[in-house]
């Protein structure tokens, strides 16, 4: 087998050995003459190898070369090389001449490498090596040749990227996005000479080219048509990896389809896509700003959300009488501050049906400006989170949060005869524990245990220690929870300390003085993750409308499959008792009086008081469900019904009663200037209103993995104190100084 070097030089000079030179034609087909050994080099027939090479974004070269099966004993080579500029037969003057040379022809290998003859662009340098095993002297059979894979970058001209002269065009900014089209495609770029309402002149950007087109308007109609047009290219196209023609506005044409179908879709498979597609590489803003384009056409813009954010409240109140929207704007800029909002059907399931307690939570926007969602949540008798009142902020402040659960406060002051002694779970944030005591001064407030656990699995990385914290937190006695402290203290004294600072009636069950119903967090995101986190990007009216579709479509899926229930109890809340049902067939129970009971079990001896709904476990008292004991207690004495002595929130027939009312619809945008606005004062005020965007943008970059809370903000960090060198600044489990 022989070894041929196959070479490509910038002047494209085609020679074979040292005296071979054959010309180029349009198609770019060559043939090769006889070498010197007799054997015939056709480029075109026998051999095909496919070699795609990507140089930044200029012409893309095909080159094919077919190989035969095998050899035979004469050791004919027959190579087909096709190189294709996508150029018209004027061109064939100015094509220049490739190269070959054909050398070192043995039996053994067989190499053929393209490689670059002047380094004038390093991006024009291709290398490919076909080599074959070799057949060792005892003609034993040779291996399988392996192909290596060589990436290029195609060019493929489609009839739309046809210019010819007499083409039309119906306005001259579809003669320029035509013609933007077709540089792209054919990776050249083009400098516009002279752009108005009646004529577009460019020519190819690479200096010396001779590729230029000039369009101008017919007379009396807007129509654009193509004058004179020189198709011809000698510059070999771009040679980096951008595109000056590929603006944020052809991206957002490119991927306009796939936006509408997958609004979803990000930045990063954008890119990928027109890099797939038309081989360019672009930023990753230019994808970004893209997409929004699109997104905004369809969606509406996050600026357009702001200004309608008055005429969507109205629609709110016109479509749910009783519910509250407000929106609050900066009286200097009528820059957006906040939004309040909470359904007619939230305000009556909580205040008639749902347990006394509300979870407290936020999360911040991911659209284009910044702000924060502030979340108010009940439970209802399942157990399943129950929005109440959402509101919008444009930052995360004390008095934000002040203002949030003061319109909370007076929302359950306005619908409820005698307003209910909550229960109220948040984090520890300082803003909110002071909204909270201005607020709710009879409420109980505990923190959320999702958040006190990861404030200390980041002082204390150990699993058994944050297990035993979550039991001390479940533990329903005294007893138990100085059990599961001791626990702790015998494995790290630090961890009991940092627990003992916080006051266990914050957030142990055991000495919590409210009720939360066996409920210990408040982390509402958590809940709703699946679609909160996707809604909170999106412009802030249709932030809202997706919200009130999730609630309209739950407060109606939960309707409809409580009718399916026909037991006394909510699922539950059956299986609860079912369970303490089974438990207490097994112990023994002596009676004092008519509602006094001693019961005996493996796990010792339990006073139940039928009369007062308590047992000395505390579980009836803390559950609002009798535990194992007080159904003991109550079979005893005949109680079979043992499900009425619940709360009345666990029943199925206030559970129904939780959901019986309905979230309605609102209309589409544009039809609100047609539908009749409800009659009450601020109407009309409401209407003139023009809101602004925030002031603060969402800046651009990777965005902080670490949540900054607003508490901390100018404020001096705990200072900590190690036990065994007795310096400040880290705990004993991170002290560097010898045990």
């Amino acid at each position: 087998m022989a070894n041929h070097e196959l070479v490509f030089g910038q002047n494209h000079d085609l020679a074979l050995g040292s005296d071979h030179q054959l010309p180029l034609g349009h198609d770019h087909n060559m043939g090769l003459g006889r070498h010197s050994s007799g054997n015939e080099l056709d480029l075109g027939q026998t051999h095909c190898l496919e070699i795609e090479h990507e140089f930044g974004l200029g012409t893309t070269h095909e080159l094919a070369q077919r190989q035969t099966n095998g050899y035979n004993n004469e050791h004919e080579d027959e190579l087909v090389l096709v190189l294709n500029h996508g150029c018209d037969d004027s061109q064939d003057k100015n094509v220049d001449e490739l190269d070959l040379s054909v050398a070192n022809h043995e039996l053994g290998n067989s190499e053929l490498a393209i490689v670059e003859h002047h380094e004038i662009d390093h991006n024009l340098e291709l290398a490919l090596q076909d080599v074959s095993s070799s057949l060792n002297t005892n003609n034993q059979q040779s291996q399988p040749v392996v192909n290596p894979v060589v990436q290029a970058r195609i060019i493929i001209a489609g009839q739309e990227h046809q210019l010819k002269v007499g083409q039309e065009f119906p306005d001259v900014k579809s003669c320029r996005r035509a013609l933007r089209g077709t540089a792209i495609a054919l990776h050249f770029e083009m400098l516009t000479l002279k752009s108005d309402k009646t004529r577009f002149t460019a020519k190819c950007a690479s200096e010396g080219c001779p590729w230029r087109i000039h369009a101008a308007k017919l007379p009396g109609v807007p129509n654009f048509t193509i004058r004179t047009i020189n198709n011809n290219h000698t510059c070999g196209g771009i040679g980096h990896l951008g595109h000056q023609q590929a603006s944020v506005q052809w991206v957002a044409n490119s991927v306009e389809q796939r936006l509408r179908e997958n609004s979803n879709c990000k930045p990063k498979e954008i890119l990928e896509e027109i890099h797939r597609v038309h081989g360019i590489t672009l930023s990753y803003k230019q994808a970004w700003r893209g997409k929004e384009r699109i997104v905004a056409a369809v969606r509406g813009s996050f600026e357009q959300g702001y200004r309608l954010l008055p005429q969507y409240c109205i629609q709110v109140r016109r479509t749910n009488p009783g519910s509250i929207a407000s929106v609050y704007g900066s009286p200097s800029d009528s820059c957006f501050q906040r939004l309040f909002v909470s359904y007619q059907a939230s305000i009556y399931g909580f205040i008639n049906a749902c347990r006394p307690l509300i979870g407290l939570d936020r999360t911040p926007l991911k659209s284009k400006y910044l702000g924060h969602l502030l979340l108010a949540t009940g439970f209802d008798g399942d157990g399943a989170a129950f929005p109440l009142a959402f509101g919008v902020v444009d930052e995360e402040t004390d008095d934000n949060w002040m203002w949030f659960l003061s319109e909370l406060h007076n929302l359950l002051e306005m619908n409820a005869e005698n307003m209910p002694r909550l229960s109220i779970l948040s984090d520890r944030q300082k803003a909110v524990v002071d909204g909270v005591d201005a607020n709710f001064p009879t409420a109980f407030h505990g923190f959320c245990m999702h958040h006190l656990s990861d404030s200390f699995a980041k002082e204390f990385n150990n699993t058994m220690l944050g297990n035993l914290l979550w039991e001390a937190s479940h533990a329903l006695t005294v007893t138990e929870f100085e059990a599961k402290i001791l626990e702790i203290e015998d494995i790290s004294q630090e961890a009991a300390y940092w627990i003992r600072s916080i006051p266990p009636r914050l957030w142990a069950t055991a000495y919590f003085e409210g009720n939360r119903f066996g409920q210990l967090t408040a982390n509402v995101v958590e809940s709703f993750n699946s679609w909160i986190l996707e809604t909170s990007g999106l412009p802030i009216v249709q932030m809202m409308e997706c919200i009130r579709r999730q609630l309209m479509t739950w407060f109606n899926e939960r309707r409809e499959l409580s009718m399916q229930w026909n037991t006394l109890l909510v699922p539950s809340a059956e299986r609860h008792v079912s369970d303490a049902i089974e438990r207490a067939r097994n112990f023994q129970v002596l009676r004092a009086n008519e509602a006094e009971f001693e019961v005996i079990s493996h796990e010792g001896t339990h006073v139940v008081d039928i009369r007062i709904r308590s047992c000395f476990c505390r579980g009836w008292q803390l559950h609002g469900l009798p535990c194992a004991h007080a159904v003991a207690a109550l079979l005893y004495c005949g109680q079979n019904n043992v499900h009425r002595f619940t709360e009345s929130f666990f029943t199925v027939a206030t559970y129904r009663k939780t959901y019986s009312q309905t979230i309605h619809p609102v209309p589409d945008k544009s039809l609100w200037n047609e539908l009749p606005l409800e009659t009450q004062d601020g109407v009309s005020n409401a209407l003139e209103v023009v809101l602004n965007p925030p002031k603060s943008l969402r800046l651009t970059g990777r965005p902080r993995r670490k949540r900054v809370r607003a508490e901390d903000n100018g404020r001096m960090k705990r200072v900590v104190h190690c036990s065994l060198c007795n310096q400040t600044g880290h705990f004993r489990t991170t002290c560097s100084a010898p045990q």
